[in-house]
């Protein structure tokens, strides 16, 4: 009997983290939730990390040359839907094994991290229209927050401009402006401030610790 991938889930959010993982426990044959991280470090030996960037500054690479670097983790794979070119070619660069679409169903991104852990170096075509794979997470998703308009204000409530929000996201800086007249609305208030402090309140703000082994 072929032993399942272990997998080690980083991301910054508790909730984050959770809910990639409760999407791949659907499919316990396959893969195996080995480790949960919200401090970017693996502390067990695992076949893959999958780094889920939401709300990270992609073009900051040091946490990915850690996973890169560490003896313990065997493969690192971006989890992501940001697909602007540049990245990509940063992230194979530095020795990435693997840069998958956020948008992709359950089955497929385990399909993929199989393809990975068998030596292939594994790159999502693109999403078209953006869309959350089924079974995710995210603060803000109870509140009517999509993935991507969630990730926008955790870079806001971390204290980022609007121009800081688009240089890290590759939007333009009116799309930044159009997404954040929508997330007012939809959370209820009028300015910055109350924005931030609304992010706070509502868990976006990095944990910054750690959530322990899964399962």
């Amino acid at each position: 009997m072929v032993e399942p991938i272990t997998v080690a889930v980083v991301d910054d959010y508790d909730v984050v983290v959770l809910g990639v993982a409760r999407m791949l426990e659907q499919y316990p044959d396959a893969v195996r939730v080995a480790e949960l991280s919200t401090n970017a470090t693996v502390d067990i030996p695992v076949d893959i990390v999958l780094y889920d960037a939401f709300a990270q500054p992609e073009t900051d690479t040091a946490d990915l040359k850690h996973f890169l670097d560490n003896p313990l983790a065997g493969r690192t794979v971006v989890y992501t839907w940001n697909f602007h070119p540049s990245l990509v070619e940063q992230a194979r660069k530095i020795g990435v094994h693997g840069y998958i679409s956020k948008a992709l169903p359950a089955r497929d991104l385990v399909a993929s991290l199989a393809r990975v852990h068998a030596g292939e170096l594994v790159v999502s075509e693109p999403p078209g229209r953006a869309r959350s794979a089924t079974g995710l997470d995210w603060p803000g998703r109870a509140e009517g927050l999509s993935d991507r308009e969630s990730e926008i204000l955790a870079l806001i409530t971390q204290g980022k401009s609007n121009a800081e929000v688009a240089e890290i996201t590759f939007l333009s800086p009116n799309t930044i402006k159009s997404y954040v007249r929508t997330i007012y609305r939809k959370i209820g208030v009028t300015s910055r401030t109350q924005a931030v402090l609304w992010g706070v309140r509502h868990g976006f703000v990095p944990d910054e610790g750690r959530t322990g082994s899964w399962g």
